[in-house]
């Protein structure tokens, strides 16, 4: 199939088409004798393969790893390794998310606690002087979760 008719099969714009195919993601492209790209009906599965792993958090670099040039020749360790690395990347985004959520919501809990007659750049004063108290807590505990806990 030409570039038009994968593009529309794909949603992809022709260019992200032609620059998957420059760094190596789309591979056996054919040229016709004048110059069109013919590509495998499997590059639409190629391609959903691309787009599934952008959407779980994979580079581009990571996805030249895991894309066979051949989709009958899958390296079975080499997938599964991939796979749980990225899990266990995900797993530690999401320690340092939920962190970082639990730090701000104690922030926003202790301005929302103003004491009666103070004025707001007094109290985001204060709550930023227990902040600070807290990331050094933090720091000398190591983690981001201990702060959130102090404030």
């Amino acid at each position: 199939m030409r570039i038009g008719e994968l593009s529309r099969r794909t949603g992809l714009s022709q260019s992200r088409i032609r620059y998957y195919e420059r760094i190596g993601l789309l591979r056996a492209v054919e040229r016709l004798p004048n110059g069109y790209r013919v590509y495998p009906e499997n590059a639409v599965i190629i391609i959903g393969l691309i787009l599934l792993a952008q959407d779980a958090g994979f580079t581009l670099e990571e996805m030249q790893m895991l894309v066979p040039r051949d989709l009958a020749v899958w390296d079975h360790d080499l997938l599964t390794a991939t796979l749980s690395r990225k899990i266990t990347e995900i797993e530690i985004a999401q320690a340092r998310l939920a962190a970082s959520k639990a730090h701000l919501l104690a922030i926003s809990e202790a301005l929302s606690s103003r004491p009666d007659g103070m004025d707001c750049a007094s109290n985001a004063e204060r709550v930023m002087s227990l902040a600070m108290l807290g990331r050094a807590h933090m720091v000398q505990r190591g983690g981001h979760a201990a702060a959130a806990a102090d404030m």
